[in-house]
Formats: C-alpha cells, structure tokens, sequence
C-alpha cells in the first residue's frame, strides 16, 4: 500500500524521523469526544494523510480497544486507539547524472546547495530524477540500507532553495540526527514576504497541524504540535519586507504557515499565499515558486569542528528583490 501524502514529500524542513513503521497507541481525551476516528488518528500522527489513514482502518491496521471499527466510528475518552504503520514502499533507486552544487565535502558529509524544483527523495509520483538519484550517482558509498533516503536527516520542500547536509556514513547520520535532537543545528533562511512587517524583531510562536478544513495544507492551529519562527526585519519596501527567519523546530511548511497566520504570507507562495501572494506572483511573472532561500546552516563535522555554510540569493530571487527595491525607491521620490 503506498503512501500518497505530498505534505510529507514537499516539507520545508521537517525534523527526522517523522515517518516510521510499527505500532503506536493514543487515547482520546476530553477534547476528543465523538470526534471521528480518521480524524483522530490524523490529527495524532500529523505525517500521515487522512486518506491513508482510511486507508489503514479499511485493512484492519487501525483498532480500538482491539476491535476493528469504521473511520466514521465517533471515540469517547478512556478508549485505546492502536495503530500498526507499515513501514514506507521502498523504491528500486538507480544513480543518476544529476549536476549537483557540493559546498562541502569530506568522507563523512556533504554540503550542498538545492535548486529549487528539485526533489529531495522518490516517492509516489516522484520515482526519479530526485536528489537521492543524484547523491547515488555522486557518493556510490551511501548506504541505501532499506529507505528511500539515504544519508537524508533534512529535508527541503521542492520550491525552497538552499543548503541541505546529507550523511555519507552511518556515524555521521547518528551525528547529525543527534545535533538535529538537541537543536545545536542553526539554519538561516530569507524570504520576502507580502505588505510591511512592523517590528524589528519577532518570534511567531503557534503550533502547526494539519489543515482540519484542506487536509492537503498545513495550518497554525490549538491541536497542531508547537512551532517557533524567529524573524528579523532587514528591509521594508513599497508592498513587501524582505526578512531572515530562523526556526526552532522544523514543522512542516512551518515559514510559510506561520507568516501567512500573521497575514504576510511569502511572496509566489501558491498554496498559502491568498489573493496578495498569488497577486504578486502575477506582477512578477519570472518568479515561478515561493520566494524562500535556506542560506544559512551551521553544524558540527564529524572532528568535532564547528562550521557554518551560506548560500547567496539565486538569481531569479535577487531579481525580484531589486525590483522590489526599484519600485520602493519610486514610491519614496516625491512627485516634481
């Protein structure tokens, strides 16, 4: 049975191991009376799909109090709900001559800066021409060792541009799966986003889950788990501000959920941006995809050496940055 969830496929930096086979239980509380028991489970394991949860129920996969019961079937508190997630398809990966651009390299990890468009792994309806493809082409080394991911701790969606860490050997993985649990990684993104943001300096601190209205998209909501964004003001133009943003957890399309919740969704965003991004993806025909750019990452190398990477502005986001610059200093100069 595959996984059909594209949320997963196109996260912007979702933390490791999100998505794993085996059995898992929950019991609904309070909040949950007669709240439906596909819903719950969504809501639960916010990596899975609600049509792969029907999924799961329909084969039996999905309990409660051990007995088999419809996705519509209404939960009551003290209940167990008892879920068996089969582990992942796992595709046949072939190597493919993909250009990648490697900052850095050693035996242990490489650095490198993802175009946007690109793919991070197979998945249904993305079987090749991803990254991984391109990683096995570039480093045979990598142990596939039954996943889809291999040397993958991060991921970025397939709109976002930048600088990503893969693992060349298992002793880096467990290290930069470590670094990512203590959150000693420091990632750095910029972004341009729709009207002008007031302060300086902001944390937007509001849990991210599942969308309970469009379950394709995610959404800042009470159920969700919690999310914190960090965003720093570096220049206010005519209609939009261009800003840095660090994160301290890695939700899905958590940047692009959270400015869109305090109403300055990202510039080109498609999928959360409403009427002002999706407007301003018509002014700026050039600029097919969201504008987001991870051009920060700071972390440890397997000798123990504390390094930062950064990746400039692609050339199709610096373009629309000094349009917007161009258009801000037209709107300052007062008329003759």
């Amino acid at each position: 049975m595959a996984d059909t969830d594209e949320a997963f496929l196109n996260s912007d930096d979702v933390e490791p191991g999100e998505r794993i086979g085996g059995i898992v239980e929950f019991r609904p509380d309070a909040d949950d009376t007669n709240v439906r028991l596909d819903r719950f489970v969504t809501d639960a394991r916010q990596d899975l799909s609600r049509a792969y949860v029907q999924e799961l129920i329909d084969d039996g996969a999905v309990l409660v109090d051990g007995q088999h019961r419809r996705a519509s079937f209404k939960l009551t508190p003290g209940e167990t709900v008892t879920v068996d997630i089969p582990p992942p398809v796992v595709f046949d990966l072939k190597p493919e001559a993909i250009a990648i651009s490697v900052v850095f390299e050693d035996e242990h990890m490489l650095i490198l800066d993802k175009p946007a468009g690109l793919v991070v792994h197979p998945a249904p309806g993305h079987p090749s021409g991803t990254l991984v493809n391109a990683l096995l082409h570039h480093a045979p080394q990598i142990s596939i060792g039954g996943s889809n991911r291999p040397g993958i701790v991060h991921r970025l969606d397939k709109d976002t541009s930048g600088l990503m860490v893969v693992a060349k050997s298992d002793a880096a993985q467990q290290s930069l799966l470590g670094q990512w649990a203590d959150h000693s990684v420091r990632k750095g993104y910029l972004t341009l986003v729709t009207g002008i943001l007031d302060d300086d300096e902001a944390t937007i601190d509001a849990p991210i889950g599942r969308d309970p209205q469009q379950r394709q998209r995610m959404a800042a909501h009470a159920k969700g788990k919690p999310a914190v964004t960090h965003f720093t003001t570096l220049e206010r133009l005519a209609t939009t501000t261009y800003a840095e943003v660090v994160i301290d957890t890695g939700r899905t399309h958590q940047i692009r959920v959270h400015f869109a919740f305090i109403g300055h969704p990202v510039v080109g965003d498609a999928v959360y941006g409403h009427d002002r991004a999706t407007a301003q993806r018509r002014e700026e025909p050039w600029l097919r995809r969201h504008f987001l750019h991870a051009h920060r990452l700071g972390l440890r190398l397997m000798d123990g050496r504390e390094m930062t990477f950064e990746s400039p502005l692609p050339s199709e986001l610096s373009t629309v940055l000094e349009l917007q610059r161009v258009a801000a200093r037209g709107w300052a100069e007062p008329e003759p």
